[in-house]
């Protein structure tokens, strides 16, 4: 039978099915994302003939499928946060992109360097991995749709982190790939890192961020007259918008992730309470559940076409680490002096998930430069983040329910919030 046509049928199918996942997800308090790996695993066991789902060897597919998920996962994210920014208001992501995924990137390195004897480049690279809290698989634990009035600081950190550390945590992969060229070629400057990786791929990131975000509300709103000079009914602009700015921002070399996320919370805070936030969120969302569901499914079936093969006993022992203390006590330190309860500053500690986002970080650094423990490091990547699929999957809707009946009747960290339009 045509390959081809096996494909689009498995993609039609499982696209078709997300339209009863969140029905499902509500019901059986599952994330949808452990059905689809398992899909996926069933798949590629049963089905010789569907094209092999091997990261390393489809490695510039991968790049590219995952980056694509990221960044549209990345403006719905930005869309549906109702809180405005400020230092103040955003206190907690801050924090989370700060102290906590720096203290996260430096643990993972060192256990991996010191325990899996991996080189120095490759055990940062695990580490700039396996840090960021994803954007994509996170649905159970960040806010709702835009308007929904949801004033969850739990919620609303881990929504924001998400949002921000998938471009904070790129610097340290390039410095992953300048550390793996110095002992590879003795090429890489440490100096050119710092300057250009660092500070002026955030720099730049952050500022055409924010002004295409500017320039977006100023052609979709009119400051003046309160209306909008575009018909209200197209959520597509989301999508063009999306690929514009990650695009416009790639060409200067600077971070697109950084910089569609800012552009997202700007176009956001720009006309906070305007309808048409809702229809450029659900745009995105449907989209984006499209790409997830066809990445799930390779993803379920890599684990069991050989993406785990190099996987030891120490690895394992590690990816458990990584995910049931490292970023738990990671996170409980970056919120130290805040003014959550401990219940709540556990729970951000503790659903620091990992998915989508590292498989990017991780295919692009490969295609960047050759990893002496390449192959390891996926199969610690993949097992870690289906660890994490599986624990917070099972756990999050549960959790994050009792934590909303808890402090149901206790007022949220204090924001300044505008006034709503009459």
């Amino acid at each position: 039978m045509d390959t081809y046509v096996i494909v689009l049928l498995i993609v039609g199918l499982a696209s078709l099915a997300m339209a009863w996942m969140p029905a499902i997800t509500e019901k059986t308090k599952i994330s949808y994302a452990i059905l689809y790996v398992l899909l996926g695993g069933v798949l590629y066991i049963f089905g010789d003939s569907l094209p092999l789902p091997d990261p390393i060897r489809k490695q510039e597919y991968t790049v590219h499928l995952t980056e694509l998920v990221v960044i549209i996962s990345l403006m719905g994210t930005g869309l549906k946060i109702d809180r405005p920014f400020s230092f103040k208001n955003w206190n907690l992501p801050l924090r989370l992109v700060s102290v906590t995924m720096l203290l996260s990137i430096a643990a993972i390195s060192l256990l991996a360097w010191q325990f899996l004897q991996f080189d120095l480049a490759s055990a940062l690279l695990l580490g700039a991995v396996l840090a960021p809290t994803d954007p994509v698989l996170a649905a159970d634990v960040q806010v709702g749709e835009p308007q929904e009035n949801e004033r969850n600081d739990v919620k609303f950190a881990l929504t924001a982190e998400a949002g921000l550390n998938d471009g904070l945590a790129f610097p340290f992969t390039w410095l992953a790939i300048v550390l793996a060229q110095i002992a590879g070629t003795g090429e890489g400057s440490l100096t050119d890192w710092l300057l250009t990786d660092f500070f002026y791929r955030i720099i730049v990131g952050a500022v055409v961020g924010y002004l295409l975000g500017r320039l977006l509300a100023f052609l979709i709103f009119r400051k003046s007259s309160k209306k909008s000079i575009i018909e209200m009914n197209n959520g597509f602009i989301a999508l063009a918008a999306t690929l514009v700015i990650y695009a416009f921002t790639e060409m200067l070399h600077a971070y697109g992730f950084m910089a569609v996320f800012i552009g997202a919370v700007t176009l956001r805070n720009s006309e906070m309470q305007h309808e048409f936030h809702n229809q450029l969120h659900s745009f995105t969302d449907q989209i984006e559940r499209i790409l997830v569901a066809i990445v799930l499914i390779l993803f379920g079936g890599s684990l069991v076409s050989g993406v785990l093969e190099e996987l030891s006993g120490q690895m394992v022992v590690l990816g458990l680490v990584f995910v049931f203390v490292v970023r738990p006590v990671a996170g409980y330190l970056g919120l130290l002096g805040t003014d959550l309860h401990p219940l709540q500053r556990g729970a951000i500690s503790f659903f620091g998930i990992k998915g989508i986002g590292s498989f990017f970080y991780l295919s692009f650094a490969l295609a960047e430069v050759n990893f002496a423990n390449a192959r390891e490091i996926w199969s610690m990547a993949a097992f870690t983040v289906l660890v994490s699929l599986i624990t917070h999957g099972v756990t999050a809707a549960i959790s994050m329910k009792k934590i909303e009946e808890k402090f149901a009747g206790q007022p949220a960290e204090e924001v300044d919030l505008p006034a709503k339009e009459p």
